[in-house]
């Protein structure tokens, strides 16, 4: 198995570099064009791009057959654009009701990573949806990179009711409560927050890693339970969080945001070296007791 890699192991502008790569503000061939500097005693920029990719066999922290949980593949279908989202469901393998949580992917797909999120919720007693974005465009393509171009090629709006799709689809499944939470990351978080402000009578928590704030003037219209998440080193959205963290006590919402000293953008994601263990265990804990006091009342 490849050598897992910490962030601490790479200069922090090569890892802001391979974040503009992963966001699409540049290609690959730009990307490996500026980490040339990079590259060497015999490293080679080749080298240094597979050392920063996902690495999926570090993300199994549950792995599909556990005991504890249930897990299928699931059509959901989303009236609003004619269509359906295909998704991966998990949940406890004892019979009964359990609060519900839609897990949203980055902007990737429903990749192994996201998977295993939602088998992760699975186990604390959730019944977990991750939908696939990339649904219409026919899926997560098993590779991130191809992921990304696809993504690119996805309407945003449509994805968005498609999202909206599933939530409605968990609040009134079978096994569900009707209590209905959302945690996401990245473009996800984004998704969590978007959710909150247009789905108010829908979410009753939201759980946003490293995700866009929604405008100013739309935060009265949450009702949801805000819990966000941030690292210190990815500026840009951290810098986010004081008018949101405002925004949302003009409001009177019921939120707390945390910025992990020294995290990254994508801290959680245990595929890559961004990923930050304390970090992520610290940011997973108050995920999962946030679900249990909003989900479970």
């Amino acid at each position: 198995m490849q050598e897992r890699k910490k962030a601490s192991d790479f200069p922090q502008e090569l890892l802001d570099l391979f974040h503009e790569y992963v966001h699409g503000d540049i290609n690959r061939r730009m990307f490996l064009d500026k980490a040339a500097k990079y590259a060497v005693g015999g490293l080679t920029t080749a080298a240094i791009f597979e050392a920063l990719k996902p690495n999926y066999a570090w993300a199994q922290q549950i792995k599909p057959d556990d005991g504890r949980i249930k897990t299928e593949r699931v059509t959901v279908p989303s009236p609003q654009v004619n269509g359906s989202i295909k998704g991966y469901l998990a949940k406890p393998a004892a019979a009964g009701k359990h609060p519900a949580v839609l897990v949203v992917h980055e902007n990737r797909g429903l990749n192994p990573y996201i998977e295993d999120v939602a088998r992760r919720l699975a186990t604390s007693n959730f019944l977990a949806l991750a939908p696939d974005g990339l649904t219409s465009v026919g899926g997560y393509p098993g590779d991130d990179e191809k992921g990304g171009q696809l993504f690119g090629q996805v309407d945003r709006d449509k994805m968005t009711l498609d999202f909206m799709a599933a939530a409605n689809y968990l609040k009134s499944h079978p096994d569900s409560t009707g209590r209905v939470g959302v945690v996401g990351f990245c473009f996800g978080g984004g998704i969590a927050n978007t959710l909150a402000v247009r789905m108010p009578d829908v979410i009753q928590a939201a759980v946003p890693f490293y995700g866009a704030a929604p405008a100013a003037e739309d935060v009265p219209k949450i009702k949801a339970a805000i819990l966000a998440h941030h690292g210190e080193l990815d500026t840009r959205l951290a810098a986010s969080w004081p008018a949101y963290d405002a925004a949302l006590t003009a409001a009177k919402i019921p939120h707390e945001g945390y910025i992990y000293p020294k995290a990254n953008h994508g801290f959680h994601n245990d595929t890559t070296p961004r990923y930050d263990e304390a970090a992520a265990t610290l940011a997973w804990q108050r995920t999962i007791a946030w679900f249990n006091k909003y989900l479970r009342a």
